[in-house]
């Protein structure tokens, strides 16, 4: 059996299902949705429900405030979260289940508009609604064209065009789909400085400090670095590094002074710049460490490379 060809026919089918599809209705269903004082409510039984759910998250994430109710439980108690300042959208492909058309009359009486996802447009479910988004196929890629396949693909991506519609509609930006997000990378990029991953305790050296001293300091710091400060400014960093470089030169000697080995003015950079900032700063000048300043310049803490990976920054 070739099971390469059955997959690429099932999604020729749903592909077709999906450019065919009618978007009729999609501008009132936009207005009504972006008119909403409240929440977008989502409803629906079955597949058609855990369809639901995911537009309502969709919804909920791109701006438009939404949550997904099932229709049994808003029969026993749950309609109370439904007010007046809301709007349904209500999904069944046949228009007739039993547990969603029960509820329909309870949210007419609440005077709540009702946008409907159904495949049949003469539905109970149609006649009720104040707009309808026809998501009927001519064919569920299911070989025996009974489960919900092609249905279910295209109510999916109904969801979806009415969530971009609405984020178009709202100028929904990055930034905002970000607020929403703050534990994903995106919301790491736009939202996470500096001064929220830097480390505040850090190995000090003084500047009379020999080699031996500040090898000790730099290992107990366990940061590869060492810093010599001025009045709370940064003057020097000895890195392992710089280690290295002096163990290879004439002038080597652990009882000379480590600030002679050390980079002075090393680059610094503020609390306050993103993180992913100071990511691509630190990768386009070969730096793994830098110094964090405050807004006055003075030393704030540090910042090592592996800081910024393991926290997710790219």
């Amino acid at each position: 059996m070739d099971f390469k060809k059955i997959a690429r026919e099932v999604l020729e089918i749903e592909a077709n299902e999906l450019l065919n599809a009618s978007v009729e209705g999609i501008e009132k269903a936009v207005e009504i949705a972006y008119n909403t004082k409240g929440k977008l409510i989502v409803t629906g039984v079955g597949k058609s429900g855990l369809i639901g759910s995911k537009i309502a998250a969709t919804l909920a994430s791109t701006g438009t405030p939404s949550f997904f109710l099932h229709p049994t439980e808003a029969l026993h108690g749950d309609l109370g979260m439904i007010t007046k300042d809301d709007s349904v959208l209500a999904i069944s492909y046949s228009g007739e289940s039993e547990e969603l058309i029960k509820i329909l009359p309870h949210i007419k009486r609440f005077e709540v508009p009702l946008i409907a996802m159904t495949g049949k447009m003469n539905s109970t479910l149609a006649r009720y609604a104040d707009v309808v988004l026809n998501i009927h196929v001519n064919k569920e890629a299911c070989p025996l064209n009974i489960a919900p396949t092609s249905s279910t693909t295209l109510t999916l991506a109904m969801g979806d065009a009415l969530a971009v519609c609405l984020m178009k509609k709202r100028n929904f930006t990055k930034e905002d789909f970000a607020s929403f997000h703050p534990g994903g990378s995106l919301g790491k990029k736009l939202f996470v400085k500096v001064k929220d991953l830097m480390k505040r305790e850090f190995p000090v050296a003084d500047e009379d400090d020999t080699l031996q001293e500040a090898i000790i300091k730099m290992t107990e710091g366990k940061l590869g670095h060492v810093l010599f400060l001025d009045n709370k400014r940064v003057k020097a960093i000895l890195s392992d590094g710089d280690l290295r470089r002096a163990m290879m030169s004439d002038k080597f000697d652990l009882k000379a002074k480590a600030i002679d080995f050390a980079t002075i003015d090393p680059k610094t950079i503020s609390k306050e710049v993103l993180a992913a900032d100071a990511l691509k700063f630190m990768e386009d000048n070969k730096i793994q460490f830098l110094p964090v300043t405050d807004e006055n310049g003075n030393i704030a803490g540090v910042i090592h490379i592996h800081n910024l990976v393991e926290a997710g920054i790219k």
